[in-house]
């Protein structure tokens, strides 16, 4: 039975309990001696781990242990660049007779994925645009499958169970609002934007049933959900008969949406539902990281730093009335 989460973690404790590998690796270390790099987890975070000095005979029965895998170990809680760490001297798989629950390993997205999927759904098949709206339905009964456990990344921003279908309800929800405000936006155009730019993240990268993902596919580590993505629209829109200039707009938005070419788009958005998906992207995974790290925080006191946020230290108020 699991009795200590990661989110509880104090530095100097010495602990003895049950994680999920997420990450795992047998390297050298500068020293010339093997020693075993992984990333533990719970349903409330993730704690980079290391165990020193492994010998030949442990590095065979270490190889065994997968990403996935729900381990028992025993370790000391370390800092390390003001950072969380567990320095691990004894580990294990888990057996059936150590009595888990998989929802103590598992984060998840904190809605059901049936739910997700219909109000995605929902807003596509009501779309005016007949040609927006039979593509992006048709995505999405293509995806389904998938889609209901599939996470958003590896790490970071929306990796958990359901994580994507999670990420593009609150951009709809966002993108919405915005429609709203700015009345000349192409509220379909935005919506079917926010419902393809992800979309092949699911083949992009690994995952089980139950959204852990050890990593990237092939094809995702040598072409990436962008290019992708517009392999993907690109057939369909031939499939569906729908016009080039609807087409090349949408694969427009895929293309754009990461907005600069080190982060993999070749181009910047070129209309105004372009430069808006990519802010509801940015927005909803920049707020997805801030409040997960700000979660563990006490009040009146600052985060640990974040390094997909440039390293920061968050402040979590203290003095505001609910």
């Amino acid at each position: 039975m699991k009795q200590i989460f990661v989110e509880e973690l104090k530095q100097g404790a010495n602990i003895m309990d049950f994680f999920m590998v997420k990450m795992i690796g047998i390297k050298m270390g500068s020293n010339r001696k093997m020693y075993l790099d992984l990333k533990l987890g719970d349903k409330t975070g993730e704690v980079n781990s290391k165990k020193w000095d492994v010998v030949d005979g442990e590095a065979e029965l270490l190889d065994q242990i997968k990403a996935g895998d729900l381990v028992k170990v025993k370790a000391s809680v370390t800092d390390w660049q003001n950072q969380t760490q567990l320095r691990v001297t004894k580990i294990r798989k888990a057996v059936e007779t150590d009595g888990l629950e998989l929802s103590d390993f598992v984060k998840a997205a904190p809605e059901k994925p049936d739910d997700m999927y219909k109000y995605i759904y929902d807003i596509a098949n009501l779309m005016k645009d007949s040609d927006l709206r039979n593509l992006t339905t048709r995505v999405l009964e293509e995806n389904k499958e998938k889609l209901m456990y599939y996470p958003a990344a590896t790490r970071n921003h929306h990796a958990e169970y359901a994580g994507l279908l999670w990420h593009m309800k609150r951009m709809l929800m966002t993108g919405m609002k915005v429609c709203e405000v700015y009345t000349d936006l192409n509220m379909d155009l935005v919506a079917t934007g926010v419902i393809v730019h992800d979309m092949q993240k699911i083949n992009e990268i690994q995952s089980d049933k139950n959204g852990v993902s050890p990593g990237y596919s092939f094809e995702g580590q040598m072409l990436g959900h962008i290019v992708m993505g517009i392999k993907y629209i690109d057939k369909l829109v031939d499939e569906l008969g729908i016009s080039r200039e609807k087409a090349v707009m949408v694969e427009h938005m895929i293309l754009s949406h990461h907005y600069e070419p080190e982060f993999g788009s070749p181009k910047k958005p070129l209309f105004p539902e372009a430069e808006v998906l990519h802010y509801l992207d940015i927005m909803d995974a920049r707020m997805f990281d801030m409040f997960d790290a700000l979660s563990s925080a006490e009040p009146g006191g600052f985060s640990e730093r974040v390094w997909i946020l440039e390293n920061r230290c968050l402040y979590k108020p203290s003095s505001f009335e609910e």
